[in-house]
């Protein structure tokens, strides 16, 4: 069995670095830039990953740090998030961490604010940017301050906290030390100082606000809400806008980081990802409620391995990560480790769990949605190394899926359409390996069929379609789709037999409703998954052949409803009906003027063609 990680050997490292960037995805998340020794030297956080990343190679840098640092990038890695908020706190765990050479920010505990509530008979609550009291209980950090701020004086707006920076303790209360503040003739403070009320009491207040710490914001949110409908009408606006500001930011909040809670610690998450020859693995670490570790692994399936489980597969990426970080799971005694699928095998010390829900469910995604970026970046490098391979891999699915004999590099897929049976038409559409060849797309007016009956339009159609295509020599499709279901599918084997194609041309219909794909002689639809390269081409097809088909169909009855008695008039063309139509009007009165004056107005031939043929119609 191959291993990689997260490294392609194909090309040098300064095109493989080109190259990885092309293929950057346009999401939130944190880039990693290693010098040629692999050591991690910059890392950075965007908005946009491939606009952000991109910036530091296609111009030139007035800061001379910036231009040094371009010079001794090697190689790049990233991990995607869901926000920006998220990129923001991941930055920040990771800087932390491997301190690199370039960053000089964010590079030590300070760079975010922290909640803190101490621990005291009764407890302040207050924002620090250092984490220096025993005992305290820290949350955070917070990505933005101002959030922070505005959630700490929301509490001290709901409960009455004491703020005073006072040591008080049983004795200070017996000795009558402290004197009372402002705060307790405001009412915003119960008198803590002098013992007015019970620590016991006092530590409700704590209670809930560790519960309101933890991410349960309702309560504030609600808060906020009433207070500012109460301020709105008492007409204090400006008021009440301070409040409203508040409540966004709340809204917008969070108080912890949606790829780690606070409450984790310790933890690995591994996700496993399998292709038919390849199986990729995202390994997360998380120390202390920060990502520290985020890396793909990758195993290419070959021989016997190919007909491993998944779980035997976990397995063994299970024991390559404890071997690679063995320093970390020592130092960081990792007991819990999340899965998408547990292994066959027993580690010692360590529990799998397979969350279904919650925090540590949110980090099992994050996890997962890096394993797939991998795997795409993987297929989209290799496709622009060997564009032909993207097409063989497309229609050899296709030829899997459909029980296909051989590769449909030539395939058609037809449409019908009409309102009520006026103005029939249909469509054929043109894939060439995979792609449209508009060059070879057709359009139908339908000669045979009287009102709206599709299965008779199909035969109608498939029949001239091929029968042409023989008398011309012409290449054949591998694969015919058809816009329609059971009925449609047996209308062209129908035609097919009769021209003596049925066993040349293979046949599939896709439903409207629920893409299910049917086969000839097959009552049972095949389902396939949405996500299937199969499925997307065919509703690619399908849905060019609509267009296609819809397009004609409103050109054709736009003719119709232009179309005049003029019109049916051999010898009669467009500038002699805008003529006719310029001096008379109407046709109403082209029909009621004189010999002569149509003589005048388009000389006399053309005038005792039109006098002829109208003066005919009106005859009975």
């Amino acid at each position: 069995m191959h291993f990689c990680i997260r490294a392609f050997l194909y090309i040098t490292m300064r095109d493989e670095l080109k190259l990885k960037i092309s293929l950057l995805p346009d999401t939130p998340g944190v880039y990693r830039y290693l010098n040629k020794d692999g050591v991690i030297i910059y890392v950075g956080k965007a908005k946009n990953l491939k606009r952000r990343v991109s910036s530091y190679f296609n111009r030139e840098h007035q800061v001379y740090r910036t231009s040094v640092l371009v010079k001794h990038i090697h190689d790049l890695q990233y991990t995607v998030v869901n926000t920006e908020e998220e990129a923001l706190d991941l930055e920040n765990s990771l800087i932390k961490e491997f301190q690199p050479h370039y960053n000089v920010l964010l590079k030590d505990d300070k760079s975010y604010p922290w909640i803190c509530v101490t621990k005291e008979l009764y407890p302040r609550v207050f924002l620090t940017r250092e984490k220096l009291k025993r005992g305290a209980k820290y949350y955070g950090p917070y990505p933005k301050a101002e959030v922070a701020k505005a959630l700490v004086d929301t509490l001290h707006k709901i409960f009455p906290l004491r703020t005073c920076k006072h040591s008080v303790s049983r004795e200070t209360i017996d000795s009558d030390k402290h004197h009372l503040c402002l705060k307790y003739h405001i009412k915003k403070c119960q008198g803590c100082c002098k013992g007015y009320v019970s620590p016991e009491e006092y530590g409700t207040y704590i209670d809930e606000i560790r519960h309101i710490l933890n991410g349960e914001t309702k309560m504030v949110s609600d808060y906020l809400m009433s207070q500012m409908e109460s301020l709105a009408m008492q007409l204090k606006f400006e008021e009440a806008n301070v409040l409203k500001i508040r409540y966004e930011a709340l809204e917008n909040y969070r108080s912890r980081s949606s790829i780690v809670s606070p409450t984790i610690h310790n933890v690995d998450a591994l996700t496993l990802l399998r292709d038919e020859n390849s199986v990729f693995v995202n390994y997360m670490h998380v120390r202390n409620g920060s990502v520290v570790q985020s890396v793909t692994l990758e195993y290419k399936l070959q021989g016997e391995d190919v007909g491993l489980s998944d779980e035997a597969l976990m397995s063994m990426a299970v024991s390559e990560v404890r071997q690679r970080f063995a320093e970390t799971y020592a130092r960081d005694k990792v007991r819990e480790v999340l899965v998408n699928v547990v292994p066959d095998v027993q580690f010692a010390e360590v529990e799998f769990f397979v969350p279904q829900k919650g925090d540590k469910r949110k980090l099992l995604d994050v996890s997962f949605k890096n394993a797939e970026q991998y795997r795409n970046d993987k297929l989209k490098m290799m496709e622009k190394l060997n564009p032909e391979q993207r097409v063989t891999r497309t229609l050899s699915t296709l030829q899997r899926d459909f029980h296909l004999n051989v590769l449909p590099h030539h395939i058609e897929c037809f449409d019908n359409s009409n309102i009520s049976g006026s103005s029939p038409v249909a469509s054929c559409v043109v894939f060439r390996d995979g792609k449209p060849c508009k060059k070879d797309y057709r359009h139908f007016n339908i000669k045979t069929v009287e009102g709206p009956d599709d299965f008779a339009t199909m035969r109608e159609v498939l029949t001239r379609r091929y029968t042409r295509l023989q008398e011309e020599g012409k290449e054949l499709p591998q694969l015919v789709v058809l816009d329609g279901g059971k009925g449609q599918l047996s209308a062209a084997v129908e035609a097919l037999e009769a021209i003596g194609l049925r066993g040349k041309i293979s046949l599939i219909g896709i439903a409207k409703r629920l893409d299910e794909i049917y086969f000839p002689g097959d009552s049972v639809p095949l389902y396939i998954d949405k996500n299937s390269e199969s499925l997307k081409v065919v509703q690619r097809l399908r849905d060019e052949a609509h267009r296609f088909a819809i397009t004609f169909h409103r050109k054709q009855r736009s003719k119709a409803q232009v179309h005049s008695e003029l019109d049916d008039i051999k010898g009669i063309g467009e500038a002699t009906k805008k003529t006719l139509l310029k001096q008379f009007k109407s046709l109403k009165r082209i029909r009621e003027a004189s010999l002569d004056d149509l003589i005048a107005a388009v000389g006399p031939a053309k005038a005792k063609l039109i006098h002829d043929a109208l003066t005919q119609k009106e005859q009975p």
